[in-house]
């Protein structure tokens, strides 16, 4: 049962005196559109009691619960993939920020690389849903792909830049981003937050950089 409802009669109708208590054993509860929300609300131990309680009622809207719904793997699996490409670009943003800052020379073909690294957890996490739970196949999907970052960066510059600046934009931008679409209704304002907190460091990190002296050719190239 995905939701319940109860109609007045008509498109519009008129009640007097009425009163429906209803009490929940669940916490997750929502109201579906076009429905009355109700008059008391009180949580208890195992649930909520819910209250509607009108003398005299003209409505045309009925009364309705939303019933909590299981995770669904498959389009929560659909929807961080969606996303892959948002990720990645927080990600090679802040690689670039730190990366010029530290004078580290990265070449487009480790950047391709990284990206084929990063993108190997939306594939792996895609199939291994229809075998396993969404959480572990997140969880496997997740250290492999910064395993594969972190061994790939610890060859081309160093073993503490790949762990540790590496590894930490890739356990945000990839793994903290992506479970965000595991919080219902709370996914956009996660991503937006995490978003503003990403410009606030860099701008924070770069504000006394003079990028004209950073992309300035070497002395004897023109």
């Amino acid at each position: 049962l995905e939701s319940w409802r109860y109609n007045f009669g008509g498109a519009v109708s008129q009640v007097k005196d009425f009163n429906l208590r209803m009490t929940t054993n669940f916490k997750r509860i929502d109201f579906p559109d076009d429905t009355l929300s109700p008059s008391e609300k009180r949580e208890t131990a195992a649930g909520w009691e819910l209250v509607w309680n009108y003398k005299n009622l003209v409505s045309g809207f009925q009364i309705g619960l939303k019933m909590p719904e299981r995770l669904q793997p498959g389009p929560v699996a659909g929807k961080i993939s969606l996303f892959a490409p948002v990720s990645l670009f927080f990600f090679f943003f802040l690689m670039l920020i730190i990366t010029t800052m530290r004078g580290i020379e990265l070449h487009p073909m480790n950047y391709f690389f990284l990206a084929a690294a990063f993108f190997s957890f939306h594939l792996l996490v895609a199939y291994l849903v229809d075998h396993i739970s969404i959480h572990a196949a997140f969880a496997i999907s997740s250290a492999v792909s910064i395993l594969l970052v972190i061994s790939y960066l610890r060859l081309v510059v160093g073993l503490r830049f790949a762990a540790v600046e590496a590894g930490l934009a890739q356990l945000i931008y990839l793994v903290l981003f992506s479970y965000a679409f595991f919080l219902e209704g709370f996914t956009g304002l996660a991503i937006t937050i995490g978003s503003i907190l990403t410009l606030f460091v860099v701008m924070q990190m770069t504000g006394r950089i003079r990028w004209a002296d950073k992309f300035a050719a070497p002395p004897g190239k023109h």
